[in-house]
């Protein structure tokens, strides 16, 4: 009797595919490291003169002109309350302008800002514990690993501030 051979079907060889790289703009707060996708930044700049206003947040400083348009100039880490005690501001700063939805911010930071690439499988979701429960979105999008063991905490600028607080940024109106 004549063995009959059976030979499973030869699949193609898969090549790994390459992995999704994410751009971050990386900044200082407090002691930690910060990222926002570089498509949510529209520019960074030394921090113009800022106006202060009336009747807002405190950590928001005030409005400047930026390239002819005028933005409010958020202090996150008075807002994120990260400032250890005794730092003052620094004389110099600098300003992340990012892209919201409907309106332009400027983010206060005490470093020049640098550019990041990494996978994005290296991001992972930010712990429920972390984000703050009174927010209802939450504006963490996830925390980075870093190869050599630090992290960066990557921010969701989308989701920053309240439908409220957006509502209380100096220029901004209930129908804008």
């Amino acid at each position: 009797m004549a063995e009959i051979e059976i030979t499973a079907p030869i699949a193609k060889a898969e090549r790994p595919k390459p992995a999704e790289l994410v751009q971050l703009i990386v900044f200082r707060l407090g002691d930690e490291d910060y990222g926002i996708r570089i498509e949510q930044v529209k520019e960074v700049t030394v921090t113009p003169d800022v106006a202060r206003m009336p009747k807002t947040p405190p950590f928001i400083k005030g409005i400047a002109n930026l390239r002819g348009d005028i933005i409010a100039i958020l202090d996150l880490e008075e807002r994120f309350r990260l400032r250890p005690a005794g730092r003052p501001i620094p004389e110099r700063s600098y300003t992340i302008a990012v892209e919201a939805a409907d309106y332009v911010l400027g983010l206060m930071v005490r470093e020049v800002p640098r550019p990041f690439t990494m996978p994005l499988s290296q991001i992972e979701p930010a712990p429920e514990f972390v984000q703050d429960s009174s927010t209802r979105d939450k504006y963490l999008e996830g925390i980075a690993k870093l190869p050599e063991g630090g992290i960066i905490i990557v921010l969701d600028m989308r989701k920053l501030l309240t439908p409220s607080e957006v509502m209380r940024l100096p220029g901004k109106t209930a129908s804008s």
